[in-house]
This record gives C-alpha cells, sequence and structure tokens, in this order.
C-alpha cells in the first residue's frame, strides 16, 4: 500500500508548460488544474482549481528567464499546496537558475545557488527532481533528496544514428577545460576520440580560444556542453576547430539551451552546421533557428515521477 498520497498530480507554473503537458501525457493523467498570473503590481497569484489533499504533487518548472519570476511562481504554489494539505510534494526543475553561482570565485561573493536551494526547501518542497546541474555538488546544498537526471543520453542516442558505423569520421571536442569529463563520458558512448578547446576567460561571458588539445583535423566535430548561454564559448570554440584545427564540420549538442544575449546571432553567423538541443527550457519561436534540433525531456522525466512515486530507484532508468 502507498502511505505518502493516494494518488499522483502533475502540476505546472508558465515557464514550461509544453513539458508538463508532454510528462502528464507519457503517465497517462491530465495536468493538474491550477492558474499563475500577476496582480497589477507584479506580484505572483497562484489558484489550485482542484484539491491536492492526500495528493503526491509534482510541479514543472524550469526556473529561466525571467529566471527571478519563475522562481516564486514555483516557491508560492509549493506553498499553496503545503497548506492545502498535499502529501508530498516534488519540485521537478529540468533547468536549475542561479547554478553557476555554487562557489565563491572571489572575496564577497554569495553563494546563490545554495541560498534558492534554502528558500526551495523552506517553501515545503519534500523532494527535487532537476537534470544537469551546473555542478553536481550542488545536491549537497539541499537537506531535502535531490534527484539529479541527465541529458547525455538523449543527446548520445540522437548522434549514433547521426555517426552510424562511421565513429572514426567524428571526434567529440569539450569547449573548456570544466567540460572535459561531461564530453569523456560523451565519447565513450559514442565510441569516437576526444579532443579539448583550452582557453581563458578575462571577464564574465567573454572567452578567448587558446589552442586545441588533440586532433581534429579532417573530421567532424561534435561540441557538448551542459549549457549554452551568449554562446561566445562554444562559437569561438567551432571557428578554431576550423580555422586551427582543420576540422570539416561542427556539431553541437547542449542540454540547456539559456540562449541570452547574442546568442541567437552569434549561432546564426557561425560555422556550427548543427545545434542539437533538449527542451528544458523552451526557445521561443522568433528565436528558433533552422540549425536547431529539439529533443524531447519528458519520457525521462515522466520515467522518474512514477519511480518516485511508487518508492522505486531512479538511477536505473534507462533512456
Amino acid at each position: 500500500m502507498n502511505f505518502h498520497g493516494k494518488d499522483i498530480k502533475i502540476f505546472t507554473c508558465n515557464s514550461n508548460k509544453s513539458v508538463a503537458k508532454q510528462i502528464a501525457d507519457s503517465l497517462g493523467i491530465p495536468v493538474g488544474k491550477s492558474e499563475v498570473t500577476s496582480f497589477s503590481d507584479g506580484e505572483i497569484a497562484v489558484s489550485l482549481h482542484e484539491s491536492v489533499r492526500g495528493s503526491e504533487c509534482f510541479i514543472v518548472q524550469s526556473t529561466c528567464a525571467p529566471v527571478n519570476d519563475n522562481i516564486m511562481e514555483l516557491l508560492i504554489m509549493i506553498d499553496a499546496m503545503k497548506r492545502a494539505s498535499a502529501a508530498r510534494i516534488t519540485a521537478v526543475i529540468p533547468y536549475f537558475g542561479y547554478a553557476r553561482q555554487d562557489r565563491k570565485a572571489k572575496a564577497r561573493d554569495p553563494i546563490s545557488a545554495k541560498l534558492v536551494a534554502d528558500i526551495i526547501t523552506s517553501a515545503g518542497a519534500d523532494r527535487v527532481l532537476t537534470m544537469d546541474l551546473h555542478a553536481a555538488q550542488i545536491q549537497g546544498f539541499f537537506n531535502i533528496p535531490v534527484d539529479h537526471l541527465v541529458g547525455a543520453p538523449i543527446l548520445a542516442n540522437y548522434f549514433k544514428n547521426k555517426i552510424g558505423d562511421k565513429p572514426d569520421d567524428y571526434v567529440v571536442v569539450s569547449p573548456d577545460l570544466g567540460s572535459v569529463t561531461r564530453a569523456r563520458n560523451f565519447a565513450t558512448r559514442l565510441g569516437c576520440s576526444i579532443a579539448i578547446i583550452d582557453k581563458r576567460r578575462p571577464k564574465a561571458n567573454v572567452c578567448e580560444v587558446m589552442s586545441i588539445i588533440g586532433d581534429v583535423k579532417d573530421k567532424k566535430v561534435i561540441l557538448v556542453d551542459d549549457m549554452i548561454d551568449t554562446a561566445g564559448t562554444l562559437c569561438n570554440a567551432a571557428q578554431a576547430c576550423i580555422e586551427r584545427g582543420g576540422a570539416t564540420e561542427v556539431y553541437a549538442g547542449a542540454t540547456h539551451a539559456v540562449l541570452s544575449g547574442p546568442a541567437i546571432d552569434r549561432i546564426r553567423d557561425s560555422v556550427l552546421k548543427e545545434v542539437v538541443l533538449l527542451d528544458t527550457i523552451a526557445v521561443p519561436e522568433e528565436k528558433y533557428l533552422d540549425k536547431f534540433t529539439t529533443l524531447p525531456v519528458a519520457p525521462v522525466f515522466a520515467q522518474a515521477i512514477e519511480r518516485i512515486y511508487e518508492d522505486k530507484p531512479v538511477s536505473t532508468i534507462s533512456v
């Protein structure tokens, strides 16, 4: 018998309704009836239009731009469910904002990722389900269970079909030293070799390519990262692979399409042939490029939610 909840309910705020709908469809249940609006002064208003008493509730909300509004929507919905006697509340956060502020890079810096984790816990969340945190140690910032999914298998399956029986024609490239482990694991999945871009970053959102460690000459390159923000790192790395390394084509794969500032223009004008993204963040139609290919994360999240509800391990999920 399941003592922690009589039924399962999927709710969504405003950041990524399409993923919530796909998750609910995968589970064979409707999206919970709720409304998230704003008062005239900008304050968030949340209304639950069905009972959640004794229910196992999952709130789907990426904390992407507008980051602070989306965080507040999530917090207020958690509070509303707690006060409505939900049995257990899981915050399903496909993209966790503030994750890059996970340490003190210089004196008197805040650790904002820890602060956001504390606020989500204080609001009343019993568990967090997320994907590809920028730093895996952020799981330790929470005093509640965190299930951390990875998007690499979804991207790898797509590129496996593209590569076919010619893995020697491709090389996986890490766009910086911080992504080496991710790139190595990705290359292992594809059976390809690996190379690394050595760069320095003089200031935030500005990078300069220094050299390429490894051989990409006459190869098709796959750049792998956890997110694409302003796309400076990605586009510079792609350019370096062609001009300095002698690569023939460059593809890219990333979990989170943050795409802030000049990202769209940079990718449009870059040598990148295709950019494969997961839909943890909804890309507005006006920003969507022909170079983009978007893969769904809902099937993986639906599996995880089903396992959490049934008190089964999430680590054994297959993609």
